[in-house]
């Protein structure tokens, strides 16, 4: 298939650049994938819709304040720093804007750090070296912002204190992702409870969003477009709980694309069913995979050409899923991160 067989027209409006006064107050389309057509409901009706044949399953990761700014000594200016992964003690690959002024050796100055290029690396990214090195992710709570989206905008002033709650879920309890599983975003503790007193399960598995989740597909056969690895854990009494549901024919819903692609990684690795496990996921899920684990998505409206769109695109079908796409815009949905969600069933 080619990139442009996932492309939609979006007017600039209609791209959330702030959340809702409340997390469930997002409308919700349902699409009903077998029949090929779909409801306009809102999020907070979650409850009302699954039964107790259907249990979720969310990510837990928590984002880290993983954006920060450096300047070169002596220099007036902002090197804009997103952290992509630690590689050693104070070693940190990253991306670098604007690139051209970060070249091998360069040292740069944070608020109380040091940083060094230790490495050049391709597409704007840079490995660095912090000093000191101890006690690194405590200094970057105080320095660092929330790595929102490059579309979501903010004022001179950078008030960051709404970003810094909202743009975490209400179940994030394991800091390491660069975005959030923005799925998760629309739970209330309230939604929650009510899922649980129809006879909801929830349960949670860990997926780092790293890189990998949003860097863009560059190739235009999208077959030859590879996903950069994401750490994930999901841990062995969680694994069974889900073996014991899907044996009795109970209809999982994966709460986000993280959430859908490291399910799927070990579905397609263990036979019979999935199990507990940890380490480096880099599923790649197109149109033509073939879905072993899940039967329900939760899921937001995803960038045009995203290898999220082609996820949901996989599950319910390219076209129709365009089409629901159309009819989302037509409707005024808000899209992206804090934008409205789809659940497909």
């Amino acid at each position: 298939m080619n990139l442009q067989d996932f492309e939609y027209s979006l007017p600039e409006e209609l791209i959330a650049k702030r959340p809702l006064p409340a997390r469930d107050q997002s409308r919700m389309m349902v699409v009903l994938r077998q029949e090929l057509r779909w409801e306009h409901r809102f999020f907070r009706e979650l409850p009302d819709i699954l039964t107790s044949e259907s249990f979720l399953v969310v990510n837990n990761t928590r984002v880290f304040p993983a954006r920060t700014w450096a300047r070169r000594p002596g220099k007036e200016e902002k090197i804009e720093i997103l952290l992509i992964r630690e590689e050693g003690p104070g070693l940190w690959a990253a991306l670098i804007k604007p690139a051209r002024k970060a070249g091998k050796g360069q040292p740069l100055e944070l608020s109380g750090l040091q940083a060094e290029v230790v490495e050049v690396r391709e597409e704007g990214r840079r490995l660095l070296q912090f000093n000191p090195a101890e006690n690194f992710r405590a200094r970057l709570e105080k320095i660092g912002e929330p790595p929102l989206p490059n579309y979501i905008l903010r004022n001179q002033t950078r008030d960051l204190s709404e970003d810094r709650e909202r743009y975490q879920t209400v179940f994030a309890s394991h800091p390491g992702s660069i975005a959030a599983p923005t799925a998760g975003l629309h739970f209330t503790p309230e939604v929650l409870r009510r899922l649980k007193e129809r006879g909801v399960p929830q349960y949670e598995i860990l997926l780092h969003v790293g890189y990998g989740t949003f860097q863009p597909v560059r190739c235009i056969r999208i077959e030859d477009h590879v996903i950069e690895p994401e750490y994930f854990e999901v841990a062995e009494q969680t694994a069974g709980f889900i073996r014991e549901h899907k044996r009795k024919g109970d209809r999982l819903i994966a709460v986000g694309t993280t959430t859908t692609r490291t399910l799927e990684y070990l579905a397609h690795l263990e036979s019979p069913g999935i199990r507990g496990s940890s380490g480096w996921c880099d599923l790649f899920i197109y149109p033509g995979f073939q879905f072993r684990a899940i039967d329900g998505l939760l899921t937001n409206f995803h960038l045009p050409r995203s290898s999220l769109l082609m996820l949901a695109c996989a599950f319910a079908g390219r076209e129709f899923m365009l089409e629901c796409y159309r009819e989302a815009v037509s409707r005024g949905y808000r899209f992206f991160s804090y934008g409205d969600c789809m659940l497909v069933l």
